[in-house]
């Protein structure tokens, strides 16, 4: 190679560097694989002028590649391509519609796989493309050990606050167990609170005696006993009482990032359980505290009946606009929330939000973001600053497994202009006149989850004559059936694309039956909300 063409190379390459470092700061800020993924494929893009970025992804030489950011379905086809995972390696292919493969081992041992394709202008690519591909790498790289220091860091935090909520759980578990005199009650709270504080999905109590089965209670209440036969992730114990047996059986740990497995502080916990269990069961024959289940009772009556007054009654009234909304709890209070109402400067707020989990903490979760939403909005603040205020009374407020996905869009009635920020929530749709579907998802992670003053993007949309928008939480999609198929997001936007003709109220009833009718008998598992706005 001749001095002259490494100077031109040099030059060349110099005019990536402001990319370069613009890349970084984009690539740092990413909180999922899925993050990096698109912001990579961005940064690409801009600086080779690629027009096909496909990025895969596998957790160990032995695992799959799983799809991070697809550009070309077809693509697919030649994974042959990045099946040598002996080295990493960056492979010009003349022929064929993936021109460049590339393998990049990180410092975890898993593997980032490329297959790229041709350039906007068609040309071949050459060495020079060939070294910005490899710095560019090696950006995907740092950013990816961020990303994983960023990762372990939030799970040390979140691994030592929910310790200290379990210990203190207990606590309060023993000391309210004792005080319940129907033993159902008691077995069912057991139950509730043992599933709830080793974050078990599934969990019953087995009561025999003389090893014949008496009953069993379960959590949730349509769980199929044959899943115990199978299941591979699951503890148990078993304490005993006057010749009854109670075996208490928790399945499938669940976490943010799927399932995991029960470690040695979930079985101590267990067993902890399994012992105030047995001494409350010994004290119901010595004390009856009828009243404690009337309390229970009353607190979760008057938690009810202020979360009917957060739920709007009625709502207003927008010249030109047509609206209906619906919640339905799946329980006596639940932890779904929607509103719309006037600011002070004519626009209108329309809020959906859902809080992990249910009962009365996250009912108190939704009271909070009702009372600081109508002091903020007032304010006139910016939605990105409105957003990261609210986060941080959450995060303050909530433990350390509840947090709140947020949905706000504020219209100009009169413009039909939408200010939106989505913390987190499951993408409201717009159905366009011309027929296609528009998804928002701008914004950024839910309320609660950590606060590290992170930003929340909003976006700007706008809403025609003739054309809708829809706000739901996840108990619509997720829907399930006894086999546990759910009713998903794809029937969903099916559903909201074919009845486009009728009225908010009328398309909000025919929503809400088509589900049902979809799961027929199965109880129902979560919250249902659902917002629908017209623009007439």
């Amino acid at each position: 190679m001749t001095t002259s063409y490494q100077n031109e190379i040099v030059t060349k390459l110099s005019l990536q560097v402001s990319s370069f470092q613009e890349g970084f700061k984009i690539l740092a800020n990413a909180t999922s694989l899925q993050e990096i993924g698109r912001n990579f494929n961005h940064i690409l893009r801009g600086s080779l002028l690629i027009t096909d970025i496909n990025i895969f992804f596998k957790l160990s030489a032995e695992d799959s590649w799983q799809e991070i950011y697809i550009n070309n379905k077809n693509c697919k086809d030649c994974l042959d391509y990045i099946s040598d995972l002996k080295r990493q390696q960056i492979v010009l292919h003349n022929n064929g519609s993936m021109k460049i493969s590339v393998i990049h081992p990180t410092i975890d041992g898993s593997y980032f796989g490329l297959l790229i394709g041709d350039k906007l202008d068609k040309m071949e690519y050459n060495e020079e493309e060939k070294i910005v591909l490899q710095m560019f790498l090696q950006l995907l790289d740092n950013a990816y050990q961020s990303y994983i220091s960023l990762k372990k860091e939030k799970q040390l935090i979140f691994s030592l606050n929910h310790r200290l909520l379990q210990l203190n759980t207990l606590i309060d578990t023993g000391i309210e167990i004792s005080k319940l005199e129907n033993r159902n009650v008691l077995l069912e709270t057991a139950l509730e609170r043992a599933v709830a504080l080793t974050n078990a999905s599934k969990g019953l109590i087995e009561i025999s005696r003389n090893k014949k089965v008496l009953g069993i209670i379960r959590l949730p209440n349509n769980l199929n006993l044959e899943e115990l036969s199978y299941a591979q992730n699951k503890i148990e114990t078993k304490v005993e009482f006057k010749g009854f047996q109670y075996f208490v059986k928790l399945i499938d740990k669940e976490s943010r990032n799927g399932f995991t497995k029960f470690d040695d502080t979930d079985e101590i916990l267990l067993n902890a359980f399994a012992r105030q269990v047995l001494a409350a069961v010994e004290n119901e024959h010595l004390h009856k505290e009828a009243l404690e289940n009337e309390t229970i009772k009353k607190e979760l009556s008057v938690a009810s009946s202020i979360q009917k007054k957060i739920i709007p009654e009625k709502l207003p009234i927008i010249d030109n606009y047509d609206l209906s909304g619906i919640n339905i709890p799946s329980k006596e209070v639940g932890g779904d929330y929607y509103d719309c109402f006037k600011l002070t400067d004519g626009r209108y707020a329309f809020i959906i939000a859902d809080v992990a989990g249910k009962g009365v903490p996250a009912a108190l979760l939704v009271s909070t973001l009702n009372a600081s939403l109508k002091a903020y909005l007032d304010m006139n603040l910016p939605l990105s600053e409105l957003a990261i205020k609210i986060n941080k009374i959450i995060y303050n407020a909530s433990p350390p497994d509840k947090f709140i996905t947020f949905f706000i869009a504020l219209l100009n009635p009169s413009s039909g202009e939408l200010d939106v920020i989505n913390a987190g929530h499951n993408p409201s749709l717009i159905l366009r006149n011309d027929g296609s579907l528009e998804k928002i998802e701008a914004g950024g992670v839910a309320f609660g989850m950590f606060d590290m003053g992170l930003p929340f993007d909003g976006q700007k949309l706008k809403l025609n004559p003739g054309e809708r928008m829809l706000l739901f939480t996840d108990g619509i999609p997720e829907a399930m059936t006894m086999d546990e198929v759910e009713y998903s997001d794809e029937k969903l936007e099916k559903f909201f694309i074919k009845h486009n003709k009728e009225t908010a109220q009328e398309f909000i009833e025919k929503l809400i039956l088509d589900v049902k009718n979809f799961t027929l008998d199965t109880p129902q598992s979560d919250d249902i909300t659902a917002l629908c706005v017209i623009r007439k």
